[in-house]
């Protein structure tokens, strides 16, 4: 059964080029019961609870992946246009596919990183499946997330190395809540792999994606904006119909990965 949702509110929100200034907003705590079984709770029940509260969704196909991007990643200025995520540029939402100049399907935790392909579950969870320049997706492939490298061509301020990705200073704080999100949505369960977040690079196709000391920092840096908020209320209640707790609760983070 769909959980009810709490009502999220963004303050002072303006919009820098394509993306949105951080607002320290919270939901509205007399809002509904969607995380009732996690409140008061930390560590690993609250893991746990958080796990079963966002395990009550919908699942996509990889084909329904394409719409369900066109929808949670619209350009607020161009509707018939989506952010891609590393670059922040605005393309044409119809201009998705494999070539040059294109848009495609990013998996943040990378598809590698447990070995889930883009079955049904984890391959297919809108909560971490961004568009992305194809040339970008590429250069950025399976590398964990670190500080440092040289410049990303086509997209300005990420930076790489041989075993780790540093995105642009506006969705440091996205990438994290993403990868956070994973780790807690897959435990295992349901014939999923356990996904978890470690602090080293280069973890290959063991099911880790790391590093966590610099994705606590960039969370905490980088708090949940209006687009932020927008795309997570549309996967809830056009998509999935499940919520990324740590959007709504950026202080579960440090509950969990203390």
């Amino acid at each position: 059964m769909r959980r009810s949702v709490p009502a999220i509110f963004a303050v002072g929100a303006a919009v820098v080029s394509v993306a949105f200034v951080a607002s320290a907003a919270q939901p509205d705590d007399e809002a509904t019961d969607y995380y009732a079984d996690a409140e008061g709770l930390t560590g690993d029940e609250l893991k746990n609870a958080l796990h079963e509260i966002v395990s009550d969704s919908t699942t996509l196909t990889y084909d329904e992946v394409w719409s369900a991007l066109r929808d949670t990643d619209e350009d607020p200025a161009d509707p018939e246009s989506v952010i891609l995520l590393y670059s922040g540029r605005s393309l044409d939402e119809d201009a998705n596919g494999g070539g040059s100049g294109e848009w495609n399907r990013e998996h943040v935790w990378p598809k590698s990183h447990g070995d889930f392909g883009t079955a049904p579950g984890p391959g297919t969870d809108v909560h971490h499946l961004r568009p992305t320049d194809v040339a970008v997706n590429a250069e950025r492939g399976n590398k964990d997330f670190d500080v440092g490298g040289s410049a990303v061509d086509g997209a300005p301020g990420n930076r790489t190395d041989d075993d780790s990705w540093e995105p642009r200073d506006e969705i440091k704080g996205d990438v994290a809540r993403m990868i956070f999100y994973m780790a807690v949505r897959y435990e295992g369960d349901d014939g999923y792999p356990d996904l978890e977040v470690n602090d080293q690079v280069d973890n290959g196709s063991t099911p880790f994606t790391g590093r966590l000391s610099v994705l606590r920092d960039w969370h905490a840096q980088d708090p949940p904006d209006e687009f932020e908020r927008r795309r997570n209320q549309v996967i809830f209640d056009e998509w999935q119909h499940n919520r990324n707790p740590f959007i709504d609760h950026p202080e579960w983070v440090g509950e969990i990965w203390n």
